[in-house]
């Protein structure tokens, strides 16, 4: 093994703006959640001297206070690494510069990794120790495999007590084809094995491709958005070269800028005297507005353009959509601002304007999942400040009426009435992993959330492949709490979109007074309507404040009452002022206050606070909460 050279040998060492293709090596880091991607990166980091000892903390590049709180990755980080290898040859050290990547794991941020690993060579497929293979390292190795990219594999945490790397490394060698004695153990928590993992980086991952003398055409992997100096554009350099001061051309919107800055993140930002073919850095053009920065577009120089772009990359499709509406109604305006700004860090999201007559004014926003949604909400909640209500999430249907129209259906508002031919609803395939005892019990869930078994692999002795078909809307709820519960918190899920299929839904009103209250609305299967209809008329009986007459809650499908709760009516003592006498003046007092109870009823309004919108859409929501751990 070559010789570890010191932190500050590292650092002067760094490669200068313009690295030669031959000493340049991109790589990202793919593997399941809570595997330990971001304490390797952290070792990584101190041991190339990039990060002084006194400014490193524990996962240093996930920069957002939700990713810490929650340990989990949200956003990709690039960062640039110096790491000098002995030439065996001449016996000198030879400065090579590194691109990492550090990805998220969750299966809600799959496209932040497939967007990483357009952008490299190579990727380090880590797996954990104690934990072995597990649904999300499946994923995102199928997707490396997809974009042929050189596979090392590496067993982390192996200082743990309950580590068996022997076992775990014989079940990923069968995996990716290979010999055991090729899966490096590591441990990110003491640094043990990283430098011979950064030489094996150098030795096996190939180096980038492209040609120096062509027009400059680099690719947009990532963006964020900067209050001081407009939007910030994250490239990987394909062919040319790119410099300071020179005009540039997006090629899909055919916008033109003077590149103020162009640099590499060390981690943190440093200008450089331009980026060469196969380096990983920054643009900065000064540019305020969002849109002129799209994920995926292609870069090139406005005098000397190039004439066919690099291929981008397909759209995210999202998978679960909710409502977002502000508390107080002046934040709207606002809302929309946070969002645009939010995009431009998070290309999966989509939103569009929409009106609710419980709510008013917000946005229907799609998501990748239900982390994803969450994550959003809170990011808008802490960054932007704003008070915000997300509705019960739901996916998009397709809805065909016996007339041969065709109703794309992603808000229960939208749900056409009349005669219905067929309803249309989105499909999954999931991947389940975990222990062999538990295979009952998940099949037992699966069946039960009307899915339909395609298959089943015992990948060792005591590990087992589930491949299950399911609607998502069954398991963007309560699913995965479900399953962590049925298996003592062993399982691991991982799941793609499938088609879709025919199913029996229904539409499902919650009535208030007789009045259709929208943001209770709810589409679900035939046999779970009475069910959802009994659990929100008794939420809603215990949120609504007792009015002054009687208030029916309602569940209905069509015209059909399925399910009824009752707000008893507020009664003052009318007959606190009569101290004994004839009954029938007691009687004729109770009469009087019926009738004006039933003229109250007939003109009277049904005023249903914020709170009861919050605390019954947020405990449908609630299913979120734990799939961070996934």
């Amino acid at each position: 093994m070559p010789p570890i050279l010191s932190q500050s040998a590292q650092a002067d060492r760094i490669a200068p703006a313009a690295t030669p293709p031959e000493l340049l090596r991109n790589f990202c880091i793919i593997a399941h959640i809570d595997h330990g991607k971001s304490t390797l990166a952290d070792r990584m980091l101190q041991l190339t001297g990039v990060v002084e000892e006194r400014q490193m903390r524990a996962q240093y590049l996930d920069r957002m206070d939700i990713e810490r709180e929650r340990g989990i990755t949200i956003k990709s980080q690039a960062v640039r690494m110096p790491w000098g290898v002995v030439d065996e040859t001449t016996g000198e050290v030879v400065p090579y510069a590194l691109n990492m990547i550090d990805t998220p794991g969750h299966v809600d941020f799959t496209y932040e990794v497939s967007r990483s690993l357009a952008a490299c060579e190579g990727a380090v497929l880590l797996v954990d120790a104690a934990q072995g293979i597990e649904a999300q390292t499946l994923a995102n190795l199928y997707l490396a495999m997809e974009n042929d990219l050189a596979i090392i594999p590496v067993l982390n945490k192996i200082d743990l007590p309950a580590a068996q790397p022997e076992k775990y490394a014989e079940e990923l060698a069968n995996l990716i084809g290979g010999d055991p004695e090729d899966c490096l153990k590591v441990s990110g928590k003491t640094g043990e094995g990283v430098p011979a993992l950064l030489d094996r980086i150098v030795a096996e991952v190939p180096q980038p491709v492209g040609d120096p003398d062509a027009p400059a055409r680099a690719m947009i992997f990532d963006s964020v958005y900067d209050t001081y100096r407009g939007v910030v554009t994250y490239v990987r350099v394909v062919d040319g070269h790119l410099s300071p001061r020179e005009r540039i051309l997006m090629h899909s919107t055919r916008a033109t800028h003077e590149l103020l800055e162009i640099g590499v993140s060390s981690p943190e930002p440093r200008p450089t005297a331009g980026l060469g073919v196969g380096e990983v850095g920054y643009l900065i053009t000064g540019v305020k507005d969002v849109r002129q920065s799209r994920v995926g577009d292609t870069v090139t120089n406005a005098a000397k353009p190039a004439s066919e772009a690099l291929p981008g990359y397909a759209d995210p499709k999202p998978m679960v959509f909710s409502g977002l509406y502000p508390i107080d109604g002046s934040d709207y305006p606002d809302l929309r601002e946070a969002l645009d700004k939010l995009k431009l860090n998070d290309a999966a999201l989509t939103y569009e304007p929409e009106t609710s007559v419980a709510l008013g004014f917000g946005f229907r926003c799609g998501f990748l999942g239900l982390l994803h949604l969450e994550i959003v909400r809170e990011r808008l909640e802490r960054e932007f400040n704003l008070d915000l209500i997300s509705t019960a999430p739901n996916v998009v249907y397709d809805v065909t009426m016996e007339d041969g129209k065709e109703v794309v259906v992603t808000n229960p508002s939208e749900f056409p009435e009349g005669k219905i031919a067929s309803v249309r609803e989105p499909l999954v395939k999931a991947t389940l992993l975990a222990p062999s005892e538990y295979v009952g019990t998940i099949m037992e869930l699966c069946q039960s959330r009307r899915g339909s078994l395609k298959g089943m692999d015992y990948l060792s002795e005591d590990r087992v492949e589930l491949r299950y078909t399911l609607p998502l809307a069954e398991i963007i709820f309560d699913f995965f709490d479900q399953l962590k519960s049925r298996t003592r918190g062993y399982a691991t899920l991982d799941y793609e979109l499938a088609g879709d299929a025919e199913a029996n839904l229904v539409k499902v009103d919650i009535l208030l007074q007789g009045e259709t209250v929208d943001a209770f609305s709810a589409i679900v299967h035939r046999d779970k309507a009475y069910a959802y209809g009994v659990s929100m008329t008794e939420k809603l009986k215990e949120l609504i404040p007792r009015q002054q007459f009687e208030v029916p809650i309602q569940a209905a499908v069509g015209s059909r009452i399925i399910a009824r709760e009752t707000v008893r009516a507020l009664r003052k003592d009318v007959l606190a002022k009569c101290y004994g006498g004839d009954i029938s003046r007691k009687r004729k007092l109770l009469e009087k206050q019926k009738e004006g109870k039933k003229r109250m009823k007939n003109i009277g309004r049904v005023e249903v606070p914020q709170e009861a919108f919050v605390a019954a859409l947020s405990s449908d929501a609630g299913g979120g909460k734990e799939t961070a751990k996934k």
